[in-house]
């Protein structure tokens, strides 16, 4: 398999799956700085010029949720999803609320021209970041997140994903702090050695 990633993206998250998995994968770096997202060439890989991309014995996947769902399913020995119709929605509602909400919220504070076409816009949309960032994570932490991992005693592949957009607060000028049962889950996280190499992979240092 393939991954193409770009260092500190949301692909982090299936980066992270891979690893915990124990799969064997190729990781392809795409330089966002000069635009190779909308090359030719990765344009081939995904049309939608975003990453991450997964290229698979069956196909190339896009969409972090569905890379998650297929890293957990298709490795099942690592046990990286729930068991059970009930739990299995639930995790699958988690990973949609962080792709359809949360990631978009960020994406307003550098991403507005994908909504809009003025920079007063753009502005206004920035400005409103670290509130709705806030109220988001807010809710994780009071709703969502069980702890110590998101689905309670088990790790699943939600918690790579909420530790990939968690790392986004501080830029998002929003106190960690806020949000005790997030940051533990994030220390846990640190201490995993698939976490610890994915995340070299992406920054070229330890965590």
């Amino acid at each position: 398999m393939k991954l193409y990633f770009s260092p500190g993206s949301v692909a982090l998250a299936s980066h992270i799956a891979l690893a915990e998995a124990g799969a064997r994968f190729e990781a392809i770096r795409i330089d966002f700085g000069s635009n190779e997202q909308r090359s030719g060439d990765y344009l081939a890989v995904n049309p939608k010029g975003r990453v991450p991309a997964l290229v698979t014995p069956e196909g190339i996947l896009t969409e972090t949720p569905a890379l998650l769902r297929y890293v957990a399913e298709s490795y099942p020995d690592a046990n990286l999803f729930p068991v059970g119709a009930f739990d299995k929605a639930r995790a699958d509602s988690f990973m949609a609320y962080l792709a359809s909400t949360v990631h978009v919220a960020h994406a307003h504070g550098g991403r507005g021209h994908r909504w809009a076409d003025e920079q007063a816009s753009f502005d206004d949309m920035k400005a409103k970041v670290a509130q709705t960032m806030h109220e988001c994570f807010a809710l994780i932490e009071d709703e969502l997140i069980e702890g110590p991992w998101v689905m309670g005693e088990q790790y699943t592949v939600c918690d790579p994903y909420l530790l990939t957009i968690s790392r986004w607060l501080e830029s998002d000028g929003v106190e960690r702090s806020a949000f005790p049962k997030v940051e533990r889950q994030a220390a846990l996280m640190r201490a995993r050695d698939p976490v610890r190499r994915a995340w070299k992979d992406h920054f070229g240092e330890a965590m």
